[in-house]
């Protein structure tokens, strides 16, 4: 059993662990009353006169540029309005004075946010409004003396997402998120998740998208590129190596400079240098002995310095804090995080801001251990932030999203993340409708939408897989419906009270188990029934980890379903497709063999039961691929002798022994066998690989990589092309093949062809060498293996590195605080 202490940190410790259900929100947006600001009218140009003192300050001239005014802003703050200004306004629901929850008190200009920056109320600065996440903005949707809702739209999870493996189609989705974010009123979106899927367990896996940095970097610059086309940001998050829930405000990671460079920050690199996110938000844990938002070799000298981030860094919420746990524990009013250090490496915000941080950094600014240039530096930062904000540029929010419009945007979504694992025979897709379709499973009535914690939404509606499949024209068992509705009701309304009263929204959501049904009512169904579907769900989220009895592998109530159900079923020679509606990886290799077909739609937001229709009826062929490897067991996972930490029920220590060798780096190297490889992904159709061209035989800054795509079959559908790149080894182990570029054809008619090209620069040759500070090309041969999966290769050809390339110099950083050696093969 957790311990108190643990059990009390669980609620409150989040990035937003605000809605608790019994909140009740003081005000609506609209009865805020907002004065008329005067204006200033200089040689015919009008000005808002912010402080209200008749002349024209410089910071009110947009004409000059944005630098030159923020420091006459900073010129005319008080140290008071400084310390304010560093740190956050609160978070709804949470009394900062108290350190305790309430259903009264702050609730922010728009409820349900998780804070927000001080509003310089003298200067005539707004604040700027963050809120979640990473699947659609997470707001309340119902307010005090309003009758109206303010739904958001669930969109599919980051692992739904990611396994589009479309760029382009995730930055639709972005535009559809960011047009959520800027018509509710809200400045920054607080993601995308995109840290690794380290080890299948971590229960925020469904928010991220890979256990492929190179992959989570694309996916993650798209969407980020596509929300902020809007006018608003985003803060990715959460940097860096925040790759499990369990005690993550107090976990020390020891990782090698290699596994971070290579691993577990090359996917924000990506993102930073491809979509310039407006914030980053740093993580909970320590990183070698130091808190990331202590860190100035990650905050600054990598991100800044080599990376060029220009944006603001600010904290997780409640993040930094010493003596977690302890008897007092952090969450007290006289219990302060390190701030100096924090501002000092370049965490210029700190969430959701307590009066104690206020007072030690006013306490450290009048010693002068904060000093006046590292305190304009993070002001300097913030201010660029509010200046380019939709709050202080006076956006007019319509409180109406476009919500019929970006139901579509996520029904298309969701459908093309959803990955077939198993087609036998060719059962999908399914299109008679002569008799009715035999639903089995719980979670076939009530669709898991999204993961719990920060990633949830509050959306109007779920389609559920009966819904969708009925939308799609077919009929459904009766009585198999009248049995599990009320059950899946009944068996919801009891696991959320449980949640309520044990955790709120960091509660960690329990499997529910399946009903039982005799023998004779499934062989009915197997007689009057034209096709069974098993729904398999799994639900996770912030706070804890998943384990794996009965969550990683199944329960025996599932075990006995699908055998009950199959047996049935086969015996009357009819088919048995099993849904998996899920957020993470579970075991498949030890049941798929029982079945004809699976499709993983994963958790697809809130139109999941029309996507997956969609798919099973071959209104879209599925084209999703898995972005993570299906390990056989879970002993076969690189990280499974170091998960989760010492000691293991309330760990403060955990070593990355297997350094870059996560996920396919590690089973195609050492040979480990999947059940389901990295890129793994079935289709309606077939398709043909052929004329790979390599538009050099010698590297020498770039190279594209071209090979011809051709429908062989008999269904239009889309292919994913995954490049993977074998490199020289002498100077330093390496992985046997990394993916390196990857792109998807348009939708492709029987017989029809197109020709992608993808492109190789030096630092996708390169490997990054501790001893050298540099990431480096070997000279030498290096093989280009073109395929539909890690392990599908169809195509490949070799090209040489004449000699050596530098190709990258970095600074020293990340030195270990406990010697230990990364895997080598």
């Amino acid at each position: 059993m957790k311990n108190q202490s643990i059990k009390k940190l669980a609620k409150i410790s989040l990035l937003s662990t605000l809605v608790l259900t019994a909140i009740s929100w003081n005000e609506h947006p609209n009865d805020i009353k907002t004065e008329k600001q005067p204006i200033i009218i200089v040689n015919g140009s009008t000005f808002k006169d912010l402080n209200k003192n008749g002349k024209l300050d410089l910071y009110e001239d947009y004409r000059l540029p944005v630098n030159e005014r923020i420091k006459d802003l900073i010129k005319k703050m008080t140290a008071d309005e400084k310390a304010s200004m560093l740190i956050g306004i609160g978070m709804p629901g949470f009394d900062a004075v108290t350190f305790k929850f309430t259903t009264e008190g702050f609730q922010g200009k728009v409820p349900g946010a998780a804070g927000g920056t001080y509003e310089l109320k003298r200067l005539g600065i707004p604040t700027v409004v963050v809120s979640d996440g990473p699947a659609g903005l997470r707001i309340n949707p119902k307010r005090n003396n309003d009758s109206k809702y303010y739904y958001a739209t669930a969109f599919p999870v980051g692992t739904s997402l990611a396994s589009t493996w479309n760029t382009e189609l995730i930055n639709n989705v972005g535009k559809a998120i960011g047009n959520e974010v800027k018509e509710y009123g809200v400045d920054v979106l607080l993601g995308p998740g995109m840290n690794i899927h380290r080890n299948p367990l971590c229960g925020r896996n469904f928010e991220y998208y890979s256990e492929d940095p190179l992959l989570t970097g694309k996916i993650s610059a798209a969407i980020v590129n596509g929300i902020q086309s809007n006018g608003v940001g985003t803060s990715i998050k959460h940097f860096a190596a925040n790759n499990q829930e369990r005690n993550r405000m107090g976990i020390n990671a020891h990782v090698s400079e290699r596994a971070l460079r290579e691993i577990y920050l090359r996917g924000f690199e990506i993102s930073v240098k491809e979509a310039q996110p407006w914030t980053i938000m740093s993580s909970y844990n320590l990183i070698n002995g130091t808190y990331t938002s202590q860190r100035k070799d990650l905050l600054t000298t990598v991100l800044r310095n080599e990376w060029g981030f220009k944006g603001l860094v600010m904290t997780d919420w409640f993040g930094g804090y010493d003596g977690f746990g302890g008897s007092n524990g952090p969450f007290s009013p006289n219990s302060v995080s390190n701030v100096t250090a924090q501002l000092s490496a370049g965490n210029d915000l700190l969430m959701p801001g307590v009066p104690s941080q206020k007072q030690a950094i006013l306490d450290n600014m009048k010693s002068g251990k904060l000093s006046a240039a590292v305190v304009n530096t993070d002001l300097t930062r913030i201010l660029e932030l509010v200046m380019r904000s939709p709050s202080m540029n006076n956006y007019k929010y319509s409180d109406k999203p476009n919500l019929k419009e970006n139901a579509e945007v996520t029904r298309q979504a969701a459908a093309e993340g959803t990955i077939l694992l198993k087609n036998e025979k060719n059962t999908l897709p399914f299109t008679s409708k002569s008799a009715p379709l035999a639903i089995f499973g719980l979670t076939s009535y009530d669709f898991i939408s999204g993961g719990t914690g920060s990633g949830d939404v509050n959306e109007a509606y779920t389609i559920s897989l009966i819904d969708g499949l009925t939308n799609s024209g077919f009929a459904i068992d009766k009585e198999l419906e009248g049995l599990y509705k009320p059950y899946a009701a009944d068996q919801k309304a009891k696991e959320l009270e449980r949640r309520e009263k044990n955790g709120g929204l960091l509660a960690t959501p329990k499997r529910l188990l399946e009903l039982e049904l005799s023998k004779e009512i499934i062989e009915n169904k197997a007689n009057s029934s034209e096709l069974a579907l098993i729904t398999i769900g799994r639900n996770a989220g912030e706070g804890d980890d998943r384990k794996v009895e009965d969550d990683f592998n199944l329960a025996a109530d599932e075990v006995n379903l699908i055998n009950s159900v199959s047996q049935a079923f086969h015996a009357k020679g009819k088919k048995v497709v099993v849904v998996l509606n899920i957020g993470g990886v579970i075991e498949t290799a030890s049941w798929r063999d029982k079945v004809d077909a699976i499709l993983l739609p994963w958790q697809p937001g809130q139109e999941g039961g029309n996507s997956v229709a969609d798919v099973f009826s071959g209104n879209v062929t599925p084209s999703g691929k898995l972005t993570m490897t299906f390990p056989v067991k879970y002993e076969d996972t690189p990280s499974f002798k170091n998960w989760i930490g010492t000691p293991a029920e309330n760990p403060t220590s955990v070593s990355y022994e297997e350094g870059v060798y996560v996920g396919y780096r590690y089973f195609n190297t050492f040979a480990v066998k999947p059940s389901y490889e990295f890129g793994y992904g079935l289709s309606y159709t077939t398709f043909e690989y052929s004329t790979i061209k390599l538009s050099e035989p010698t590297f020498t800054n770039k190279m594209n990589i071209s090979v011809t795509i051709k429908n062989t079959g008999k269904k239009a559908g889309k292919e994913v092309v995954q490049l993977y790149l074998s490199a020289p080894s002498k100077k330093i182990d390496k992985p046997k093949e990394e993916l390196k570029a990857f792109g998807k054809t348009k939708t492709l008619q029987p017989g029809e062809s197109q020709t992608i090209t993808l492109e190789l620069n030096a630092k996708n040759l390169a490997s990054f060498i501790p001893g050298k500070n540099a990431w480096i090309a070997e000279a030498g041969k290096y093989k280009v293996s073109v395929g539909s999966s890690s392990l599908d290769i169809k195509k490949s050809a070799e090209f040489t590195l004449a000699q050596e390339k530098i190709v990258e110099k970095t600074n020293p950083a990340f030195d270990l605080d406990v010697k230990f050696n990364d895997l080598k093969h």
